[in-house]
């Protein structure tokens, strides 16, 4: 059990860089877990500070959206073999998975269908886990409660298993409990499937905008995703998504089972996340991110989606005051609004409190393809 105090977050990490953090103040959070991590944790894993990232036109056509197969199935090829310097695609997926693995695919659903981890990369990750000699059955594709609109039935192989985390699927010895706003129910149980069976994560994140942790990247998808209640940080305009996004992902066994991130930028979201409600918030990035560290991807989608807010003439993900923020659905319509204060700094909390990856752009070495 670990008990987190309340303290400031500039004296939890010593993250002068962050200089308009100095006034938040860190819940405190009551982590109980009885498992132990491992000798070599998945985050940040055996590549820290090292991204790949694949490109293609082909992948995607935005007009459509309908997803060249047989393009993404090259772009993960490539991708994997440059991440590990594996001699071919089994050689490569083996240094995550072996057959005895239970493995489990985090996918996210919650825009589903307009913002999701596309089927066919879900699909493409699925069979090469197979191939290696993993049991289809013991493949399970999970999300929360919106799974069932993604579809992925019509995409996997057979055999492959669909794990929606309903209301009752938590475990309720593994959990952080933290009380935000006095709310009723201040504990977030981490989802069953996860202490139970498997043994294996990869992490599927989309690249997507947030209103109030800034994006939804690696971190925050495993994070918010592998636990119940969650919502609950960020129900008023100054949120707890810095401190909660990264307690969430160092929570054992999450921190130790989740292996491999790759991020689906086929498609994005740009504002208005994590839903996509609003088709003119979308765009079309076609790459394929891949890394074992979720900090080193996550830092590298801030800068994609403030890139393409900038371009769009929106306010900044960074953009930090109670300035552009408005109750009410104007948010959904209107990229200078913001719901909450944004919190984008949950990244390098991360990095700096639990040591789940690298943050410093300086020291991040992204290997560029083209397919």
């Amino acid at each position: 059990m670990i008990a987190m105090k309340r303290r400031t977050f500039l004296q939890v990490s010593g993250a002068a860089s962050l200089a308009w953090a100095a006034d938040e103040t860190i819940p405190e959070y009551r982590v109980v877990s009885s498992f132990q991590p491992a000798a070599h944790p998945g985050m940040p894993g055996p590549y820290p500070g090292q991204v790949v990232s694949v490109h293609s036109e082909k992948c995607i056509d935005p007009e459509s959206e309908k997803v060249d197969a047989p393009t993404v199935k090259e772009m993960i090829s490539r991708g994997m073999r440059a991440l590990t310097g594996g001699k071919d695609d089994a050689d490569a997926w083996r240094r995550f998975v072996t057959p005895s693995d239970v493995v489990g695919i985090k996918a996210n659903c919650s825009g589903a269908p307009g913002a999701m981890s596309m089927p066919d990369v879900i699909a493409e990750i699925a069979r090469n886990v197979i191939a290696v000699g993993v049991k289809p059955e013991n493949v399970y594709v999970w999300e929360r409660s919106q799974l069932p609109r993604a579809g992925y039935e019509n995409y996997v192989p057979a055999g492959v298993q669909l794990h929606t985390a309903g209301r009752t699927a938590y475990d309720p010895k593994t959990y952080v409990e933290c009380n935000f706003f006095g709310e009723e129910n201040t504990r977030s149980n981490m989802v069953a499937l996860v202490t139970e069976k498997l043994t294996k994560i990869i992490n599927v994140p989309n690249m997507k905008d947030h209103g109030a942790a800034g994006v939804t990247g690696a971190l925050k998808n495993i994070a918010y995703g592998g636990f119940g209640n969650v919502a609950r940080s960020h129900k008023n305009a100054k949120t707890h998504t810095m401190s909660f996004v990264g307690t969430l992902a160092a929570v054992e066994p999450i921190r130790s089972r989740t292996v491999l991130n790759i991020m689906d930028g086929l498609r994005g979201v740009w504002h208005a996340g994590p839903f996509s409600r609003n088709r003119k918030f979308r765009f079309y990035p076609k790459t394929l991110l891949f890394s074992t560290d979720p900090v080193s991807m996550d830092r590298l989608l801030l800068d994609i989606i403030d890139n393409k807010r900038k371009a769009e003439g929106a306010v900044s993900v960074w953009h930090h005051s109670m300035k552009h923020v408005q109750p009410g659905q104007g948010y959904s319509d209107d990229p200078n609004i913001d719901r909450f204060l944004r919190e984008p700094g949950h990244i390098e909390y991360a990095a700096k409190k639990f040591g789940l990856g690298v943050y410093d752009l300086q020291k991040i070495k992204v290997k560029r393809i083209e397919v």
